[in-house]
Order: C-alpha cells, then sequence, then structure tokens
C-alpha cells in the first residue's frame, strides 16, 4: 500500500509538470537580459530562460573579477511566468583556484535553440589551456547542465591545479556541503553530499558538483584537484538547480534521482502553543550529527524525500523554540507521519550598552555564545548590533530559553568582551543594561582606527551599508570604510550615515583585476572606473585610480592566488611591475609572513612602501570587522584625507590588539646619527588582554632585541648603538597572541650632530 501511495504522488507530480510545459519552453536572446537586476546588458550578450529559471551569459559586458567574458552572471528564478531578481554575482568553471586568468581569446556557439533545449558553448584561453564550457537548459527542467572540458594546450604539465564549478550568490544565505561544517576550506572525505546551496526565505540555488574532492570559501567553490599533462584534457560535470523558495527538498530530491539512490518520504504537521501554523515554520533534517537538508511547512503541512538511511529531524520557526528532537529511520519506499505540536514563541530582550562610570552609551556587537541559534539563517541571526539611534541600543526577538551573549564594544583593543547571561520565557519581555569599562584611549594621544578592507553588499557582498557602518562602530574603529569590487554604488548611502554619527567616511573601491586587487583611498564619492579591470594593464590602472583622487593605493592580500606580487612573480600581471602604489595589506583572512618580508626588503632598499590593514569582511554577522585594523597618528583634526597622509608617511601600524605610542620618534621618521652615535628609542605599549613580548626587528628582517613584557602597559627603550643602520620596526604581541606590525623608523648615519626629523608630540 506504501508503494503504490508514493507511485501515485510521482505520477500527480509529473502530470503537474507536463502540464506545465506549454509554459515551460526554452527561449534564447540576445541583447539586455531581461533578469531584473542583471548585470548582462550588453548588445551581445545571452539569456536562455524556461519556465522554472532564466540566466544569462557576459558575453560582452563585464564579468566581475577579472574573470574572462563569457560566463554566467545572472541567475533567477521564474515564478507564475515571471523572471526574479538576479540573485548571483556570477557562476562559472574555475581552472586553478582564484589564480590569475590571462585570457586573450573567446568564442562563443549557440549549438540548439529549440522550444525543447538550448545549448551554449563558450570557448576561452587561460594561459596555454583551454575552457570549453557547454551550458543546457531544457523544457520543464528547473536545472542547467555543466559540462565543461579543461584542455592544456601547452608544452608543460600542469600539476596539483584546483578545478571546478563555482556559485557566488549576490544575495541571501550559504549552506555548505553537508558535513564539512562551517569550514572555508576543506578536502571532502567528510562530506555526506556532493552539493551546496545559496538560499533565503523565497529561492534556493544548487550547486551539484559530483566530481569535487575538496571545498574553497565554504562551498562556493567545489575543486577536484588534478593533474593535467600536456595535451590531456579533464571533463567536469555538475548542475545549478533554481528552486522558487528556501525548501530543499527538491534539491534532496534530485540527488536521490541522479545517484540512484532508495528513498523514502517523511511529511506531517506542526503547530505553535497557540494551535496555529507559524510562520516560516520548517522541519530540518540532521545526519550524523550535521545539518543535512530542511523543508518548508507552509501552512503547517510539510513533506520531503530523503535517501534510506538514519536522522535526526526537529521542527522549527522565526522566534519560536525548537521542537524535541526525534531519531527516525527512512525506509525504501517508506513514508512516516510526523506531528509537531506546541512550538513556542519568542521573548525580547532590550539591551542599553554603556560606558562604566560615566553611562555614555557604547556601540555594541552581541553574539550568541549558548543558546537556540537558528539553524536556518533566514529564522534569524546569532549575531546582532546595536542602532545607530539611539546609540547603544538592542532589542532582539528570541526563542525562549537560556542565553549567554558576548558583548563586543572594542574588545582586544579599548576594553575587555563581556558577556550577558539571561532567561526568556515566551511572550516575556527583559530589559537589561551593560557597563563597559574603557582601558584604553588611543583618540587621546592622536591614533585612530580603520579597517581598510571591508565590503557591503555589492557583488558577493552580503551585509547592507548599515550594518556595516554599526559593525565598525561596534568594534571602536574611529572611520567607517567601503571598498566593494569594482563599484562605488554605495558611497552616498555610507556618507549620510556616517554623518549622522558625526564619523568620518573614507569612500574606496576595491579594484579587482584577476591578478591583484587594490583599494585606493579616499576617492571620489562615487567616482567610477574608467578602465576595464579584466583586461586594462596595471599602469592604466594605477592612473584612473590617482584620476579618482586616491592618495594611497595599497596592494591587498599580495600574496593570495589573486594578490598582485605572486601573480607578478609568475608573470601574470598586464604590464608586469609598476612603482605606483603605497601600501601593503595585512589581511585577515590570509597568512601575512610573505607580505611581511616583502615590506622588510623594500625598506632594505630604503624603498619606503608601508602597511595598510584590513578584515576583507563581506558578512558583518558571520565575521568580525575590525579584527585586525590600521592606526595611524593624524595631528589635528580627523579627516579621511589626513588619515591616508599619514599612512602614507609611514606614521601608523596594523594591529590586531596591541596598541603603540611611539614616544621620541614616529613611526616613518628619519632618526639621523652621527657615524657610531647611539640614540635611545622609546615606545608605551598596550593590550587590554595582557602583553607578551616585543621585538624590534632591523635590516633583512633579523631580530636586534626582545623584551619579555607582562601586565597591560609598559614603556619600551631601545637602544641604537652603531650596528643599527637602514631602518628598525617594533613587533608586539599580546597573551592572546594577537599582534601588532608597526611601519620602520628610518636610521640614517652621517657625519654631523645627531637629531630627529620629527617628533612625535
Amino acid at each position: 500500500m506504501m508503494l503504490t501511495t508514493r507511485r501515485a504522488w510521482l505520477a500527480a507530480g509529473l502530470a503537474l509538470g507536463l502540464a506545465g510545459n506549454a509554459q515551460a519552453e526554452v527561449s534564447v536572446t540576445r541583447g539586455a537580459t531581461s533578469i531584473p537586476d542583471g548585470e548582462a546588458t550588453a548588445a551581445e550578450d545571452l539569456t536562455i530562460a524556461n519556465g522554472h529559471l532564466a540566466f544569462a551569459l557576459a558575453i560582452e559586458s563585464r564579468p566581475p573579477w577579472g574573470v574572462p567574458r563569457g560566463t554566467l552572471v545572472d541567475l533567477a528564478a521564474v515564478k507564475d511566468g515571471e523572471q526574479d531578481l538576479d540573485r548571483v554575482a556570477f557562476a562559472d568553471f574555475i581552472p586553478d583556484n582564484w589564480s590569475a586568468w590571462p585570457n586573450s581569446e573567446k568564442s562563443v556557439e549557440v549549438l540548439e535553440d529549440s522550444p525543447e533545449r538550448a545549448v551554449v558553448r563558450v570557448r576561452r584561453d587561460w594561459g596555454e589551456a583551454w575552457v570549453t564550457t557547454t551550458y543546457t537548459l531544457e523544457a520543464g527542467s528547473d536545472r542547467i547542465g555543466l559540462e565543461t572540458r579543461l584542455e592544456n594546450a601547452g608544452e608543460a604539465p600542469l600539476t596539483a591545479i584546483r578545478s571546478g564549478f563555482t556559485l557566488w550568490p549576490d544575495t541571501g544565505f550559504l549552506f555548505g556541503v553537508p558535513g564539512l561544517g562551517e569550514a572555508k576550506e576543506s578536502v571532502a572525505d567528510e562530506a555526506l553530499t556532493d552539493r551546496m546551496v545559496a538560499y533565503d526565505r523565497d529561492w534556493a540555488i544548487a550547486l551539484h558538483a559530483p566530481y569535487f574532492d575538496r571545498i574553497n570559501y565554504e562551498g562556493q567553490d567545489m575543486y577536484l584537484e588534478h593533474d593535467l599533462a600536456p595535451g590531456a584534457s579533464r571533463t567536469f560535470t555538475g548542475s545549478l538547480q533554481v528552486v522558487p523558495k528556501g525548501d530543499l527538498a527538491p534539491v534532496v530530491a534530485h540527488e536521490i534521482e541522479r545517484t540512484a539512490q532508495e528513498a523514502g518520504r517523511i511529511a506531517g504537521t506542526l503547530d505553535t502553543d497557540d494551535g496555529e501554523a507559524p510562520e516560516d515554520g520548517l522541519v530540518m533534517v540532521e545526519k550524523q550529527g550535521h545539518p543535512y537538508a530542511w523543508t518548508l511547512a507552509e501552512g503547517g503541512r510539510f513533506a520531503m524525500d530523503l535517501p534510506v538511511g538514519d536522522y535526526r529531524v526537529y521542527a522549527t520557526a522565526m522566534g519560536h523554540a525548537n521542537s524535541a528532537p526525534r531519531d527516525i529511520s527512512v525506509a525504501a519506499d517508506g513514508e512516516q507521519s510526523l506531528a509537531f505540536e506546541g512550538l513556542e514563541g519568542p521573548g525580547t530582550l532590550a539591551l542599553e550598552v554603556v560606558e562604566a562610570g560615566s553611562g555614555v552609551p557604547r556601540d555594541a556587537r552581541l553574539t550568541i555564545v549558548d543558546g537556540q541559534q537558528p539553524p536556518v539563517e533566514f529564522l534569524g541571526k546569532q549575531t546582532f548590533f546595536t542602532v545607530l539611534d539611539p546609540a547603544g541600543s538592542a532589542e532582539l526577538s528570541l526563542a525562549p530559553g537560556d542565553y549567554r551573549l558576548a558583548v563586543n564594544a572594542g574588545a582586544g583593543f579599548t576594553a575587555k568582551g563581556e558577556t550577558l547571561e539571561v532567561s526568556l520565557a515566551s511572550g516575556e519581555r527583559v530589559e537589561r543594561i551593560v557597563e563597559i569599562e574603557r582601558l584604553a584611549e588611543p583618540n587621546g594621544r592622536g591614533w585612530y582606527g580603520a579597517d581598510l578592507h571591508h565590503h557591503a553588499n555589492v557583488l558577493e557582498g552580503t551585509t547592507p551599508p548599515e550594518t556595516v557602518v554599526r559593525a565598525q562602530l561596534a568594534t571602536d574603529l574611529d572611520l567607517t570604510f567601503v571598498s566593494d569590487h569594482d563599484s562605488t554604488a554605495n558611497h552616498a548611502t555610507f556618507q549620510a550615515l556616517s554623518d549622522s554619527r558625526g564619523v568620518p567616511f573614507i569612500p574606496s573601491v576595491e579594484i579587482s583585476p584577476s591578478w591583484g586587487h587594490m583599494n585606493p583611498f579616499p576617492i571620489a564619492l562615487g567616482g567610477e572606473l574608467s578602465v576595464d579591470p579584466g583586461t586594462d594593464a596595471v599602469q592604466a590602472i594605477l592612473q584612473d585610480a590617482r584620476r579618482l583622487g586616491a592618495e594611497v593605493i595599497p596592494m591587498n592580500h599580495p600574496y593570495n592566488d589573486y594578490g598582485y606580487l605572486s601573480n607578478l612573480s609568475s608573470d601574470k600581471v598586464p604590464g608586469g611591475f609598476a612603482p605606483g602604489f603605497d601600501l601593503l595589506e595585512l589581511n585577515a583572512e590570509v597568512d601575512n609572513a610573505k607580505t611581511v618580508e616583502s615590506a622588510h626588503a623594500l625598506w632594505d632598499d630604503g624603498t619606503a612602501i608601508y602597511f595598510t590593514a584590513g578584515t576583507d569582511t563581506h558578512d558583518a554577522w558571520n565575521d568580525l570587522t575590525g579584527r585586525i585594523r590600521m592606526m595611524a597618528r593624524v595631528p589635528g583634526e580627523l579627516s579621511p584625507r589626513a588619515f591616508a597622509r599619514a599612512l602614507k608617511q609611514g606614521h601608523g601600524y596594523a594591529t590586531q590588539g596591541p596598541l603603540l605610542y611611539p614616544q621620541n620618534a614616529l613611526f616613518g621618521d628619519t632618526l639621523r646619527l652621527a657615524g657610531d652615535e647611539q640614540a635611545t628609542w622609546r615606545v608605551d605599549v598596550a593590550a587590554v588582554d595582557g602583553l607578551a613580548e616585543a621585538r624590534l626587528i632591523g635590516r633583512g628582517g633579523e631580530v636586534v632585541a626582545t623584551r619579555e613584557l607582562d601586565g597591560q602597559a609598559a614603556t619600551l627603550a631601545f637602544p641604537l648603538d652603531a650596528e643599527v643602520d637602514g631602518w628598525v620596526a617594533l613587533e608586539v604581541a599580546d597573551a592572546d597572541g594577537d599582534r601588532a606590525w608597526s611601519n620602520p623608523l628610518w636610521i640614517k648615519r652621517q657625519d654631523s650632530s645627531a637629531y630627529l626629523s620629527a617628533a612625535a608630540d
């Protein structure tokens, strides 16, 4: 009987699909895409659509991040015959992680254009290799078929390259490969399946990648590591599945079909403690202790197919307590009926964060450490920020239960982190005041901090401008900053938000060729690039940054796969070396050892290229803004240009926590000494988490002196004898292992009396 019921359900679904086929015919159109908010706007671009989805290929339009033309830049569901908003920044095949993509040739062929099927083939060169991707869309299908042939046409082998399909949404949330947790990069050994999903309440897009053996960027990149001998080729197949609501049941159903797994079904109901169907109710499915999938309970009813196996399931809804979990076993062609009853509704936590003693409001970041955290992000966040007005205030709607929240108002820099424990009952309102003791006042010494690499909601950035400003103020930064990829669309909004709080705003843009990113600042508000980062030489890009008014041009993450110095060494930078940049970035997301080493080598040659620092945050809820920042000594009034000029002069340091206050000579200054004359350099250092060690670094990166430290503050005195020449710099570590890296103090010995070229005060 169970088997008959299941077959009847499948037959009904098939009949519905056939009935809709007349509206699901495939079309191929050339020109600016019809997809709302789409980026494919040129005359030669292609849009392919059916009754379920639409996607556009940037044949002539410029794709993001310097990727060659010919990539998929728009993808949307079709709902009731209307194309929904574009949901992706791009989806493409990446030949070798995010390494530079030198490209000079492209061909596009429409191989089939019929009401039943569209097939488009795009061929591009990648160095000495060819990347040929075929896109297939059939009538009535919710999936784009992907097939890429990677061919090594060169004479040298390609070794240990990481190739595969990528999906980078420009909105919504990520649900990475089940079993791999929230790892940004991982091999696939523990993966429970071979897909990742981008989603929100009203849409979901799944990348199915059966070939993969590792992920990057939480599964947005699904790679296979492999070698490719000269003349050899490898073919990769996958698909992009588009669902018109945030329900993963169709995604799992397709997995079952394509992998020919035996499956069964769960179905049932859920309601709240007042007997009503909750808004945004869903059933979460876990497998082997990991989130596996979920299905929506619209009107309080749900149904979902699952592969045969053991699972734990529970029901939840926005602001509601999770139901008690249930362990189930799914049998082949079986169906289980489940009822989840009495979900408890939310309570309200009203917070005021103030400075201890004065009662002055403090901006703060609030994170659930213990307590119920929504398993699906459109049900709510686990991180919150106080509002801009009134400052220091937050009102959180949370599921009933016991909570411990971390409160960060400059934690690790100017204050210690605090915790708040609270219990909430359904329907209860609880009010609390959190006091923050300020332990450091760098502004009082003329030092100011900014996170000089931060994204908002352009391309793969997912944080609205107001939330970015709230996040930057919450970590006690003194200036706001945004550097969206190749876009200044958010500048005016940032300026208005910053003005409302009386905080200087530094407008920037992350110019993003595939061979090296850079954040010129400050630039003209809303200024637009006149160069093409995907094709133009480095000299033209640097010149355009100056045209926009940039005081300084930093090279971001210079040694990652899309860093300027790494690609310069492999001869992948159009135009080669250019001397027109000012700063090298210490980035929170990468290993900075090679960047520090390169800075030392430049200083050895007397080249005044200094540090900048930024977090590269794209999602301020899940990544900590300001965890590395650049501090600058600004005499007089603080302004974006005064801050940038201080960094250009070397009057700054990068820090993850320790604070540095040079007394008798600033970083970037020149100390002139006669012959073998000795001088003493004094620096006050502080760390709210406790000091551990200070090292004086000299020519060649050699350690000149070491000081073991304890306590929260100390004054360092470093004798600079006749052996010290060229430059010295300071590195300080706190008790948590967080570090600060200073720019150099230049040492010039000559036959004249010693003097300081500038004083700190």
